[in-house]
């Protein structure tokens, strides 16, 4: 069975938000570290995971992304707050370590 997740980075703390799904959560934040994903997030440098939630439904995962990207701000950070009222970065939490940005490391390859 696959996993997929729906996930905010930003900046810092109330900063710009970006709102994204993929199926491998610990791969996507590793591009956004990398600032390999182009545009918006590599603009502001959004590369603090402050939220996420998985699901097994890829099109639960589209729909609640696309919600998500109407709401209004207040909304998308009371989300973040209820499970992570700190905004701390959960890249570790998922199992990231700064190890894997070190000689080049590109994960899933």
């Amino acid at each position: 069975m696959k996993t997929y997740y729906v996930y905010m980075m930003t900046n810092k703390k109330n900063g710009t938000l970006y709102i994204g799904v993929t199926n491998d959560l610990l791969r996507r934040v590793i591009e956004h570290k990398q600032r390999k994903i182009k545009a918006f997030t590599e603009k502001y440098k959004l590369d603090k995971l402050v939220w996420y939630e998985q699901t097994s439904d890829i099109k639960i995962a589209i729909q609640k992304e696309k919600q998500m990207k109407k709401w209004y701000r207040k909304y998308k950070e009371n989300v973040i707050k209820e499970l992570n009222p700190e905004w701390k970065d959960l890249f570790i939490e998922i199992g990231g370590n700064n190890d894997m940005f070190s000689m080049e490391f590109k994960y899933g390859d």
